[in-house]
């Protein structure tokens, strides 16, 4: 398979997890069916934000929409390349590997393994503020006051082969 001709055609954020899960499971040779998607606004801090979240033990990853919208606004030609390493960073939190610094290691040695040393992937997961140093609004820290879930259709739609 050709990773980064895949994800250079995925049109959405799942197309690009089924990528995800597909690396993972080529690299590490663990999988995890039966995921959702959250789209949620989870604030901000002006010395980082939080791009994503997977709640241990559950079925959910909460990505936060705001970064989300600003790449799509600002640097379009990011946005796959972001949504993948967010996407997988989390699923690999979901598969097992719950040490934050690990997890990043790993994330990386897939993204270099299949994409390439220069793959923009491979060097967001090697040092991620370069490329995104404007997602962080300065001096502005909010919360939102709710955490209002955004589910996205049909997502993990690999892991379904039947109909309900």
């Amino acid at each position: 398979m050709d990773f980064p001709r895949e994800l250079d055609h995925a049109k959405d954020l799942v197309a690009i997890f089924e990528l995800v899960k597909r690396a993972t499971q080529a690299i590490t040779g663990r999988s995890r069916a039966g995921l959702m998607l959250a789209l949620a606004d989870l604030g901000n801090h002006p010395h980082g934000f939080l791009g994503a979240f997977y709640p241990l033990a559950s079925n959910v990853i909460v990505m936060n929409k705001v970064p989300l919208l600003r790449i799509q606004e600002t640097n379009p030609e990011l946005y796959r390349h972001y949504a993948f390493y967010v996407l997988l960073h989390e699923y690999l939190h979901s598969v097992g590997i719950v040490d934050e610094a690990r997890c990043r290691e790993e994330a990386h040695r897939i993204a270099e393994t299949l994409l390439g040393p220069d793959h923009l992937v491979t060097q967001i997961s090697a040092d991620f503020t370069k490329f995104f140093p404007n997602l962080v609004f300065p001096d502005v820290a909010w919360q939102p006051s709710g955490l209002t879930l955004e589910f996205v259709p049909n997502f993990d739609r690999g892991s379904v082969s039947y109909i309900a």
